[in-house]
């Protein structure tokens, strides 16, 4: 049986109604989504979202009279304290109901509601010029595999466990000492030899027995419905591998806050595409300047430390990290670098060494993405440096960012990659 649902506002929501309300007010909402990619972690953004509008922005729009120009008589009946030709002062500011919340009068609340899931990584991904087929595949829900969970006392005949009925049957007739087969037949041949030797006492005797016998076998059944077993099956997430995601970022003085902006959003997608394929990903972010430390994810994107640039310190806590916790044969390992593009050139040596020799072997997939101005790429000393990584590994890619809606165009191309690669 199938069922399809034809009610144009199904589970009775008004769904015609909200999606006019969200075209109304898009721009607002727009605002409120970029306002929430700053302050939401990076593992969080698949998730509804709570949106604020100011209630005057919400209003159906009204025609009136100015009542600025001109010049109108007014009749105020009841009027005992002014003759014609009266000044009447204007009133004090704050009298009255104002629409900023005076002390003295009232005022609105805002509007709130709540984006979905969907609503929200539609407007997330709107100006990365993300295209429709590409949505659908980031949203897919992780696939389910049956698994064994014990056994029920009811189900379909094919699932019948024929192997625990009969044990269970064997149990309850043993505790109920129903009488056995055998047992039976013994007594059926003592009472022919009984009957062929006339032995009249011992043949009624045997044939009371036997009537008895068979009695308790018909009373106490050798299969029954107590005793079924069938198997039972539960809907459990497909056991996949786990992977852990490596942020690396310069965090020198050169990259403003703009720039982090950028990277951050490139951490978004791609931790939003290892979640659809790993059930377990971890996110470890490193920080450098002239060091390198892991860091908690708030301070990763605001901390204030500052200073140079030593893209080598990034590359050794990575390797200390991964050999510390998450051991080769048991992780994929991605690694997702931004940076502006600035390095020591004594310290691209050893930077081109650690990626080339350590690094690389131990990843599944290894991205480079560059922020920053498009006139100073040529003139990067990673780029410029990582350029041959790129024909010599398949599992490594560069790409330059310098506008949001570059960004994802960019990461569809590292996504194709990554998935062969996985």
């Amino acid at each position: 049986m199938h069922v399809i649902d034809r009610r144009q506002n199904p589970k009775s929501k008004s769904l015609g109604n909200r999606q006019r309300f969200v075209r109304r007010v898009k721009s607002h909402i727009r605002e409120a989504v970029k306002q929430a990619i700053q302050q939401r972690k990076v593992a969080d953004l698949a998730g509804s979202e709570k949106i604020s509008i100011n209630a005057s922005d919400i209003r159906e729009p009204t025609f009136g009279f100015d009542r600025g120009l001109g010049r109108r008589d007014y009749v105020f009946p009841g009027n005992h304290g002014y003759q014609r030709g009266d000044r009447i002062r204007k009133p004090k500011g704050g009298a009255g109901s104002g629409k900023h919340g005076s002390p003295d009068g009232e005022s609105e609340d805002p509007f709130i509601f709540t984006l979905s899931q969907e609503e929200f990584l539609d407007l997330f991904f709107e100006d990365l010029e993300l295209p429709n087929l590409a949505k659908r595949k980031l949203k897919t829900l992780a696939a389910t595999s049956r698994s064994r969970a014990g056994y029920a006392n009811d189900g379909s005949p094919q699932r019948l466990n024929k192997r625990e009925t009969m044990r269970r049957s064997l149990s309850r007739r043993i505790a109920l000492r129903r009488p056995k087969l055998a047992d039976l037949e013994a007594l059926q041949d003592e009472l022919k030899v009984a009957e062929a030797e006339d032995k009249q006492e011992e043949s009624k005797r045997l044939r009371e027995i036997i009537e008895r016998t068979r009695g308790r076998m018909r009373s106490v059944a050798f299969l029954d419905n107590v005793d079924l077993r069938y198997n039972r099956f539960e809907q459990t997430p497909k056991a996949t591998t786990q992977a852990v995601m490596f942020c690396l970022m310069d965090t020198s003085a050169s990259m403003t806050e703009s720039l982090k902006d950028l990277a951050k959003r490139f951490y978004m997608l791609l931790h939003l595409f290892l979640t659809r394929h790993y059930r377990a990903v971890e996110i470890v972010f490193i920080r450098h300047t002239y060091t390198a430390t892991e860091v908690d994810e708030e301070t990763f994107f605001h901390g204030r430390e500052t200073g140079g640039t030593v893209v080598s310190s990034a590359l050794d806590e990575m390797l200390r990290i991964v050999k510390k916790r998450y051991p080769i044969d048991d992780w994929n390992i991605y690694a997702a670098q931004a940076s502006d593009g600035h390095n020591f050139d004594h310290d691209m040596p050893r930077t081109m060494a650690l990626l080339e020799q350590e690094i690389l072997p131990l990843c599944q997939y290894y991205a480079y993405i560059e922020v920053g101005d498009e006139q100073t790429l040529e003139e990067s000393v990673l780029w410029n440096g990582y350029s041959q990584l790129t024909d010599r590994h398949s599992h490594f890619a560069r790409a330059s960012v310098f506008d949001p809606a570059d960004i994802y165009p960019v990461f569809h191309n590292l996504f194709a990659s990554s998935s062969r690669a996985a």
